[in-house]
């Protein structure tokens, strides 16, 4: 599957990107379903490129943004191949103030400005699109869906801290949702308690949902170059997200 670095006209600046999608040799360009991946804070890294060729393998267009571009091209901060325990303290103390920078508005001027583009894009189907996200990815995605519940017709978040700031804010967050919807979460970030507590807000917003813990996971278990990798869970969040996006994007 080619991958192709794309530059996204936003409010603020360009933001650097890039797409992986099926590759169909001399043939007639065809187009295919789309799907904004937005990435853990980490960001685009070796990891990010094979879970999106591997999506891309199933027949999508793949759209991977650089969340962060305000401070600079891809990488923004420099990261080891394998981001250990030992080197997350170094990490995080650069991230964190990128993150507490990437406010609500900012991430809505952003969607905006990604999904506009996805959807221009000649490769792109002209219906709805889906979006998926690691992390604060995760959340990203959650709020670029609520904001466009006529264009974003499935939506998932792994490992994502969506519910965390409270009762109020996600029920904020899903009064305009329409997406079909998975929460994957991992068993150290949330309590049984508090994955009840969120199923029934989805339930009470009537959304079409599923919203589970994986068993034996700590946060980030999608990632391989991390020590959070789980392998089992990575293939369980493939087995719930492929299907998700077969029945919102094809309508098989």
């Amino acid at each position: 599957m080619p991958i192709t670095t794309l530059s996204i006209p936003t409010p603020d600046g360009l933001a650097d990107a890039f797409a992986a999608f099926p590759d169909h040799g001399e043939r007639q360009q065809q187009r295919h379903p789309g799907v904004l991946m937005y990435p853990d804070g980490f960001g685009i890294r070796p990891a990010l490129r094979e879970m999106a060729l591997e999506l891309a393998g199933h027949g999508y267009y793949v759209l991977v943004p650089n969340l962060f571009y305000r401070h600079g091209p891809t990488p923004v901060i420099d990261l080891p191949e394998h981001i250990g325990e030992e080197a997350r303290p170094a990490v995080y103390a650069q991230l964190m103030p990128l993150i507490e920078a990437h406010t609500i508005e900012r991430v809505l001027r952003d969607a905006d400005a990604y999904l506009t583009f996805l959807t221009r894009r000649p490769e792109v189907d002209t219906g709805p699109v889906a979006v998926t996200g690691y992390c604060i990815g995760g959340l990203l995605a959650m709020h670029t869906a609520a904001a466009h519940p006529g264009q974003v017709a499935a939506v998932a978040a792994f490992h994502s801290p969506v519910g965390a700031d409270g009762p109020d804010n996600l029920r904020r967050l899903l009064s305009t949702l329409t997406a079909q919807v998975h929460l994957g979460h991992a068993a150290s970030d949330i309590t049984p308690e508090a994955l009840g507590a969120l199923n029934q807000a989805l339930n009470a917003a009537g959304l079409d949902h599923t919203c589970e813990i994986y068993p034996d996971t700590v946060h980030g278990f999608t990632m391989s170059d991390t020590d959070a990798f789980n392998p089992a869970a990575l293939q369980h969040h493939w087995i719930r997200l492929l299907p998700l996006l077969n029945r919102a994007l094809t309508n098989n």
